[in-house]
């Protein structure tokens, strides 16, 4: 049994003005030391012959170029070409990425896809549950499954679910039924975690619709909301081999959700800026975690925006660590004056010009990490250690800290852009407060220019009505 593996799998904040471009995706082919870190599980499966294609993942940023978007299709259609015929073919995807202009860019892939590998071959997807699920990609898709946890400790584990259902339905000469129901539902990450309440309760009552036979799998899409197109909404989906059985269960699901749209909060307190930052220097436990979440890299956004920063250099906490700002000019300069050095230079405002502007700071160069792929520095700016990147980076990890000479359970604050907490983020708070902090990925959702979204939706339209409707596929 030949079974081919590929994807490409990134987030596109629409409201960003920096491109993702090819240089930022993350090419794994077969082969190489990625692919077995991607999927560790393939070897569970005796005899089975899986191929890999090519799984492109990009951190998550704004609208992919189109010449970025069609290199890597041409290459992983090129690659399933010469292994055909396939039996069957497992999509690595997030489904929430956007080509500039095309709507559903999945939904194009997919559809590629399908008419490369023919109507025989069964088709799998993972998908992140922030992924906008369109009727064309459920047109061309014979299985999807997604994550159903947030922050997504799952993702190893949803893959192997897709693959397991994959095989299992080839060896039983299946092709499964699916029912999607869109729900018009528009909420962010950080309020939809499942690690609180109702997104902790609502999750957990998936297993509860699969009998394995019946229905084989569901899934709640959270959906991304700072896409801007039509596409983007929560739904909910059934696979099995009732459809009646799957009808009913994505039906119960979607209601469910719908049902506490209104109940969804913040996991920790939401502030101001200068709030969050007044806060966490009354706090008496230290150390306190602050989400600069408007500029929150792992959402989409450009990483460079220095509304957070500035207010704090205002405020003037005793002891804060910010993770972090990209600004490859201002990390070279640094390097250029040498460690310990006194420094002026105007930092970040360069990726996105439209939530931000270039911020003059004075410091001394703490540290210097030069690394190859992405160096770093610290500068202390009174008492304030800001982490410059040369590149976008993510801080979700105590050692990305150590590697910088910062040991964070030290420090009283420690800023980052993230939303909700990654989990080694989350060990070291004794505090954690979200700060309401402009910019591409803003958390007043209701106040971005959205154009082209499917109305009515919740929270814009807060008064509409709505009943289920499912579609079968």
């Amino acid at each position: 049994m030949r079974i081919a593996i590929g994807g490409i799998a990134t987030e596109s904040c629409t409201f960003s003005p920096l491109p993702t471009r090819l240089e930022d995706f993350r090419l794994t082919r077969a082969g190489e030391p990625g692919f077995s870190t991607l999927y560790p599980f393939l070897p569970k499966f005796a005899g089975v012959d899986f191929q890999g294609t090519l799984t492109a993942k990009a951190l998550p940023g704004g609208p992919v170029t189109a010449r970025a978007y069609e290199t890597i299709k041409a290459e992983c259609l090129d690659s399933m070409q010469r292994l055909l015929p396939l039996e069957g073919l497992y999509l690595d995807m997030h489904g929430a990425m956007n080509v500039s202009g095309m709507d559903d860019a999945e939904g194009d892939y997919c559809a590629a896809i399908r008419e490369l590998v023919g109507s025989d071959c069964l088709i799998a997807a993972s998908y992140d549950l922030h992924g906008n699920v369109s009727e064309r990609v459920m047109t061309h898709l014979d299985i999807i499954t997604g994550y159903r946890t947030a922050p997504h400790v799952d993702a190893i584990e949803t893959r192997e679910r897709a693959v397991a259902l994959l095989l299992r339905c080839l060896r039983e000469s299946l092709r499964p039924q699916q029912a999607l129901v869109k729900i018009p539902v528009g909420l962010p990450g950080e309020m939809t975690s499942t690690e609180w309440e109702p997104g902790r309760s609502i999750y957990r009552q998936i297993s509860d619709e699969i009998d394995g036979d019946r229905v084989m799998d569901a899934t709640i899409q959270v959906g991304y909301v700072w896409a801007d197109e039509p596409r983007m909404s929560a739904c909910a989906i059934a696979i099995g081999r009732d459809q009646a059985a799957i009808a009913a269960s994505a039906a119960r699901l979607a209601r469910l959700y719908w049902r506490h749209r209104s109940d969804f909060r913040f996991g920790v307190e939401a502030l101001s800026v200068d709030d969050s930052i007044r806060m966490a220097m009354r706090a008496a436990d230290h150390p306190v975690l602050i989400s600069d979440s408007g500029d929150n890299p792992t959402a989409g956004a450009a990483g460079d925006n220095t509304n957070f920063l500035e207010r704090a250099l205002t405020l003037k906490p005793p002891d804060m660590i910010y993770a972090s700002i990209a600004d490859a000019e201002s990390v070279q300069g640094c390097i250029d004056a040498g460690l310990s050095a006194e420094v002026s230079l105007n930092i970040g405002g360069k990726l996105d010009s439209l939530n931000s502007r270039p911020l003059p700071v004075a410091g001394h160069v703490e540290f210097i990490k030069p690394d190859e792929s992405n160096p770093q520095v610290v500068l202390n700016a009174s008492g304030i250690r800001v982490i410059l990147t040369s590149k976008r980076a993510a801080f979700h990890r105590r050692q990305q800290f150590h590697d910088l000479g910062l040991a964070p359970e030290e420090h009283r604050i420690i800023a980052v852009k993230i939303g909700y907490l990654e989990p080694e983020l989350k060990a070291m708070a004794r505090n954690a407060f979200l700060a309401l902090s402009p910019g591409a990925v803003d958390q007043d959702i209701a106040s971005l220019p959205f154009q082209r979204i499917q109305r009515p939706c919740y929270p814009f339209d807060r008064d509409m009505d709505w009943t289920p409707v499912v579609q079968l596929f």
